[in-house]
């Protein structure tokens, strides 16, 4: 019955691939992203009534689940906030995908180059913050300063290297958007959520109580999002310039649909609970977590965000 159900036990296997990518396919659906706020507040209040034991009768699994799907896509998983729409996962489709698109499709002069390799910082700068670990605080100035920094390194290696490429074939050029997105995700990222480097951020163990911070936790969690979004923009900055090359000859160009897999695929990599054997963590952490509890904590876990 619906009224037993555990809404946080995870529908599918977390520990397996197979089962993340159904998760993030369901969750990345790029349907909710038109649905009013209203509609999602009666999903959180659904979801945390049924957190609390008080589900309203009639009320079946599928309506909870679906409940569930609408909370994970669009409220913080920290927080229990309401993520804005622009930064959200199941925005990176059509989001993403023109962006994309553009980038690939004006790359010729460095006016264009500069425009659309802006524009896509101010969007990837916006996803980071918004699926940061929101336990870790970050002010106004430091959000500043890491777009500026982020936007300054594309900017920098996307026109150096457009420049450098001018008498290069074609095709090596349309690879110049790639590069450049590779590196300044090495540096958004990190500079977004630079006070989880600088302070930690919190670990737990496996019942959720909370062990202390870690910055050893930060840097593997932050080191995994940057490997799943460069991941997530390889196929289509790599492969469709190849394609693309070919359709110019017939004038006509192909949807960027590789988002609509690679979203939830790159986010699939590694599992969004993370966990870190307690040998790994700062001495100092460690010797309190044995102090505490012995050698009962094997592992810490933490959101590494997205």
């Amino acid at each position: 019955m619906a009224s037993v159900l555990d809404i946080d036990v995870p529908r599918w296997d977390q520990a397996t691939f197979m089962g993340r990518l159904r998760h993030f396919f369901n969750i990345t659906d790029c349907r909710t992203a038109l649905l009013p706020d209203s509609r999602l507040d009666e999903a959180k209040a659904l979801v945390e009534g049924c957190r609390a034991g008080s589900v309203p009768p009639g009320t079946t699994e599928e309506q909870l689940y679906y409940a569930k799907k609408l909370y994970d896509s669009a409220f913080h998983p920290d927080t229990g906030d309401r993520m804005n729409l622009i930064g959200r996962m199941s925005f990176q489709v059509p989001g993403g995908m023109a962006i994309t698109g553009f980038m690939l499709q004006f790359y010729r002069t460095v006016p264009a180059v500069v425009f659309w390799q802006w524009v896509n910082q101010s969007f990837n700068a916006l996803v980071n913050y918004t699926n940061r670990n929101a336990a870790s605080p970050i002010t106004l100035k430091q959000i500043g300063i890491a777009y500026a920094t982020a936007t300054s390194t594309a900017l920098a290696t996307a026109v150096g290297l457009n420049l450098y490429t001018k008498r290069a074939p074609p095709l090596v050029a349309r690879w110049v958007p790639f590069v450049a997105v590779a590196a300044a995700n090495c540096v958004n990222i990190p500079m977004m959520r630079q006070q989880e480097i600088l302070n930690g951020i919190v670990v737990t163990d496996e019942n959720g109580n909370k062990l202390g911070h870690s910055r050893k936790a930060a840097v593997t969690g932050i080191t995994q999002v940057i490997i799943s979004r460069i991941t997530m923009a390889a196929p289509g900055m790599i492969i469709l310039p190849i394609i693309m090359q070919r359709l110019e000859r017939y004038r006509f160009m192909q949807v960027r649909l590789h988002l609509v897999f690679m979203v939830p695929a790159a986010c699939s990599l590694f599992p969004q609970q993370c966990s870190l054997a307690t040998s790994k963590l700062e001495p100092e952490l460690r010797e309190s977590i044995t102090s505490q509890y012995g050698d009962k904590v094997k592992y810490v876990y933490f959101n590494k965000g997205l």
